[in-house]
């Protein structure tokens, strides 16, 4: 496979979200409180759970720098990704539902997951294009 045969801006926006990533992760790690004083959220008791998903969406953007280099072999890298910027949505959606959080809290969610659905979805999709029309050459040539 030819490491250039996805367009540049996938390579811009996995390096961009693997910056945020390990830049959000870090902050809330660091600073497990600093995002509850800013939105006038009670602080957790139990800070180091927090601290947890912060240092696994660091490891995220490590592994969004990795696919950068090419996504298409990469696509499972974003695969992943895209399940977890779905799911965190969806799992804010139901505790404010249950009223277990409220929509203030959902302020990362924008930042963290749905600014990425549509590229990581482009991406994706085009991941798919580019093996089906591979294999439908093999295919042609066996």
């Amino acid at each position: 496979m030819q490491n250039k045969s996805f367009p540049r801006w996938m390579t811009a926006v996995l390096r961009l979200a693997a910056i945020y990533n390990i830049l959000w992760g870090a902050w809330v790690t660091l600073f497990p409180f600093h995002f509850f004083d800013l939105t006038g959220l009670e602080r957790p008791n139990y800070a180091a759970i927090w601290q947890a998903v912060g240092m696994v969406v660091g490891c995220y953007g490590i592994a969004y720098w990795i696919a950068s280099y090419n996504p298409y072999k990469h696509w499972g890298i974003v695969l992943v990704g895209f399940i977890g910027k779905v799911a965190g949505p969806i799992g804010f959606v139901q505790h404010v539902y249950l009223g277990s959080l409220p929509l203030i809290f959902g302020l990362h969610n924008i930042t963290n997951d749905v600014i990425w659905w549509i590229p990581f979805g482009i991406i994706l999709l085009k991941a798919y294009q580019y093996y089906k029309q591979d294999s439908l050459k093999k295919e042609v040539i066996a």
